[in-house]
């Protein structure tokens, strides 16, 4: 009788012991979908890196026809990595011709409030020396742990530039926000850029929500580039996500001498095409960096303009949402955007619909007029919805609704449309720009009924 005592006992220490190295070793790996305590449903392969390397994303960078920045983590094990790249081929004869990019690497050890510690190195590469038009393959990682090869194509801004414009994924980001940034994928592949207009989650420091927004894009972070603007959801007091600067890699041309503006507040410039990402948290609660944000966009749109002028920033200069009002943001930077005849601003935050052409005068800004001004949009990609209102400065308005926007710029003519999450076309307008001339609309508004419901 103490023989099979002995014996079982042993094998419910080696089963225990088993189940205790097979946790670690999925944790540390993420072999198998290992869930964390029930209350907060995480599973270790949205989480814990590996050896392998995981949230692979591309962003311009200040040359974005001859370069793109790559950043990608890892497990804190892995010291030295790198990206590969090569000319791309009809087969595999690409892999004689590789070149090798040394990447950096930053450490972060983060525990959001009621979340686990996540310890991660994170890796970045600038690869240049690319042509326009050319297309690519590259992979990043280290010695035997390597991210597949990934197939890029360059733009060819002298010919056509598009891109898709993402208002707030925020919430349910996995589950609900994916099929969007994918529909978009599926409607322009060959896009030239992503752009979202902030609160891309909704905790700033959730490392679980950065998973799921890494999740829902999937590939195509790795094969399509990104510029992102900061939303409020990416800071608290003031603090911005200590993921953001470690998992992209946007310019850091802005403001001069102003780390806190560092990657939040750039400009990406095209031979056609000025893009520029203003800070609007910043704007909202710091009279100091509202005043250089507003300043230093005045400087580079008078001393290095471009044919076309993109701004995107995270509150809106006009709100879709009812009794919401930004007096202070319109104040001190529509007089700058009127200046400069800038073409059009990409908002979110109000989780609604709008777009307006506002007309080029600081007197009367709510007033319209179909032959000069800047197109004013508010939008929204993920579930979380607020009800529109009825402001006279929209011309096409939504609730209850997930878009995306693509944007291509084709010589003198831009042309918008906006989608919803099932790729249905809700919105649509041409701008036509002449030298010395405003630019005129042409509302091409499809025939469908205005979605001012919000549905709960």
């Amino acid at each position: 009788m103490k023989r099979k005592t002995t014996y079982w006992a042993l094998c419910i220490i080696a089963i225990s012991m088993a189940a205790l190295t097979a946790y670690d070793f999925n944790k540390q790996n993420s072999e198998v979908v290992v869930y964390t305590p029930a209350s907060t449903g995480i599973t270790t392969n949205l989480l814990y890196p590996t050896l392998v390397p995981d949230r692979i994303i591309l962003n311009l960078t200040n040359d974005p026809t001859h370069s793109v920045a790559v950043n990608w983590r890892t497990d804190t094990t892995v010291i030295q990595s790198k990206a590969q790249v090569a000319a791309a081929t009809h087969g595999p004869e690409f892999l004689k011709n590789i070149r090798d990019i040394k990447a950096n690497r930053e450490l972060l050890t983060h525990k959001p409030e009621n979340d686990p510690e996540v310890s991660a190195a994170y890796h970045s590469a600038i690869i240049d020396g690319l042509e326009p038009g050319a297309k690519y393959v590259y992979r990043v990682g280290s010695e035997d742990y390597w991210s597949e090869w990934f197939q890029i194509t360059m733009p060819e801004p002298e010919k056509k530039i598009s891109f898709v414009y993402f208002g707030d994924a925020q919430t349910n980001v996995k589950s609900m926000w994916s099929r969007v940034i994918r529909q978009s994928y599926a409607a322009i592949p060959d896009v030239d850029f992503m752009l979202h207009a902030g609160d891309l989650i909704n905790r700033h420091d959730r490392d679980i929500e950065w998973g799921e927004w890494f999740h829902a894009g999937s590939f195509i972070h790795a094969m399509v580039p990104s510029v992102m603007t900061p939303g409020n959801h990416e800071y608290k007091d003031v603090v911005l996500s200590p993921q953001w600067k470690k998992q992209f890699n946007l310019p850091s041309n802005g403001p001069k001498g102003i780390e806190e503006l560092e990657e939040t507040c750039y400009q990406v410039n095209y031979p056609n095409l000025k893009i520029i990402s203003l800070d609007g948290e910043q704007i909202d609660e710091s009279e100091e960096f509202r005043n250089a944000q507003r300043d230093w966009v005045d400087s580079i749109l008078t001393h290095d303009p471009r044919q076309w002028t993109a701004i995107t920033f995270h509150y809106p200069m006009f709100s879709t949402k009812p009794n919401r009002d930004n007096v202070k943001l319109r104040e001190e930077f529509k007089p700058i955007f009127d200046k400069h005849k800038v073409d059009i601003v990409l908002q979110g935050h109000d989780h609604a619909y709008g777009r307006g052409f506002v007309k080029n005068e600081v007197e009367g800004v709510n007033v319209k007029d179909q032959i000069y001004g800047t197109v004013y949009v508010v939008s929204v990609s993920g579930p979380k919805q607020y009800e529109v209102s009825d402001d006279p400065w929209m011309d096409r308005r939504a609730a209850n609704t997930q878009l995306f926007q693509i944007i291509t710029i084709e010589g003198e003519k831009l042309s918008y449309g906006a989608y919803t999450a099932t790729g249905e076309l809700y919105d649509a307008f041409d701008l036509l720009k002449s030298a010395n001339k405003p630019n005129k609309m042409i509302n091409e508004i499809p025939d469908i009924k205005e979605r001012t419901e919000l549905k709960k």
